[in-house]
């Protein structure tokens, strides 16, 4: 019911614009036509340019639950499935309330306060105290943790129902237990494991011209603003460095002048965005570019299930309050060899499969997992480790084991 509404009414989810086009197509947006200004033209094989939409950074809980929807373990006997998935659009049930001061706590809590007073009621729900339920917000995991009634977001994590219940999101708290982080959305959507394959034969073999790239843009009201630091030095890298100015709205959803910048370089900045993560890292990594990293927030702490177990083994990381002090990042990036930087890139472009949501219904195939494969096994892994742990005559022990 919740979900139905907020689709439908998709022109007043924004305060700015319309968010039909981003919900579109399953949650993938609209495709890239030739007659887009921000074409990907000669940046993407031919063959390969039905793979690539306008994908809103913050469309995942419509990618997930058009997904799961079909998913071949779907069951419609609540008593023989293993895990419990919570199809609410929390994501787009916020947003509108957002920006403006109109609107109240209330106003940004009424959709989860409706949920959770229905899901409470459910006998399953009962029986586990929502151990074995999921959900998946399209937004950052801060979204949904207001306090106060003044701050910001809405205060759905917080909510007595929702303390056991897991939540797959695209940036996680790295202390809560039960927030998981998954990939943002891209533009890229193979429908296939042979357009996954092209796609990275493709990412490998590119010549890159330029050893390092920044696609951002500085925060004009933030004191010392980082981002500001790393444009200096890239402009005083000359040709060495190459910048995407991100002002205004030039990036949103992704722009051939992104995908085509990180396509040429070696390495990639990845600062914090307005919060630790920013979809950037990922339009980075799936374009063959080795990312770098100033706050281990950023990735390391996040995406834990997707990306390798060695940080080292496929990115670079530089203490900001180094770069503050005055550490090149040219002269960091230059000291690796060639035969480093080709390995980086390889494994960058092996793990490109856990980092896309594939177009399909059956992911990328039966022997290649996709972002969402591996987001679901996961959990249904750890619901298996719930179940094995569970000592209902000491139920405060197995919480700390599970809390370890």
């Amino acid at each position: 019911m919740f979900n139905r509404e907020l689709s439908e009414k998709c022109d007043e989810l924004n305060p700015w614009n319309s968010r039909c086009e981003a919900i579109s197509n399953k949650g993938l947006g609209r495709k890239y036509t030739t007659n887009d200004g921000r074409i990907i033209g000669k940046v993407i094989p031919d063959k390969l340019k039905s793979s690539w939409y306008f994908t809103d950074q913050f469309a995942s809980e419509i990618i997930y639950h058009n997904r799961i929807l079909r998913h071949k373990c779907r069951t419609f006997d609540p008593t023989s499935a293993s895990a419990y998935y919570l199809p609410f659009y929390a994501g787009l049930a916020v947003g509108k309330y957002l920006w403006s001061d109109n609107y109240t706590s209330v106003h940004r809590d009424y959709h989860s306060v409706k949920l959770l007073r229905w899901v409470q009621k459910q006998v399953y729900f009962k029986r586990s105290k929502g151990w074995d339920h999921f959900i998946m917000l399209g937004r950052i995991s801060w979204d949904f943790r207001r306090s106060k009634d003044n701050d910001w977001g809405s205060s759905f994590i917080y909510m007595p129902a929702m303390h056991n219940i897991t939540r797959l999101l695209i940036e996680r708290n790295p202390w809560d237990y039960f927030d998981i982080g998954v990939p943002y959305p891209t533009g890229f959507h193979p429908k296939n494991e042979s357009e996954l394959t092209q796609w990275q034969d493709f990412a490998r073999t590119r010549v890159r011209k330029t050893l390092f790239s920044f696609a951002g843009a500085t925060r004009g009201t933030i004191k010392n603003d980082f981002r500001g630091l790393l444009l200096d030095q890239c402009k005083d890298s000359g040709n060495r460095c190459k910048i995407v100015d991100c002002g205004g709205n030039r990036c949103v959803n992704g722009s051939s002048a992104i995908l085509e910048t990180f396509l040429e370089s070696d390495f990639c900045l990845q600062p914090r965005g307005d919060s630790f993560t920013r979809r950037s890292i990922f339009d980075c990594m799936i374009a063959g570019s080795i990312p770098v990293f100033f706050w281990h927030r950023s990735a390391y702490y996040q995406y834990e299930w997707f990306l390798p177990s060695e940080p080292e083994s496929y990115s670079v990381y530089i203490d900001r309050r180094d770069v503050i002090n005055g550490t090149s990042i040219r002269g960091v990036l230059e000291k690796f060899s060639k035969n480093e930087v080709r390995k980086m890139r390889d494994k960058v472009i092996e793990y490109v499969p856990k980092f896309v949501y594939a177009d399909s219904r059956d992911g990328l195939g039966s022997s290649t997992q996709d972002a969402f494969d591996v987001a679901i096994d996961g959990v249904l892994k750890r619901f298996k480790a719930h179940r094995n742990m569970w000592d209902t005559k000491d139920e405060n022990t197995t919480i700390r084991k599970l809390l370890k």
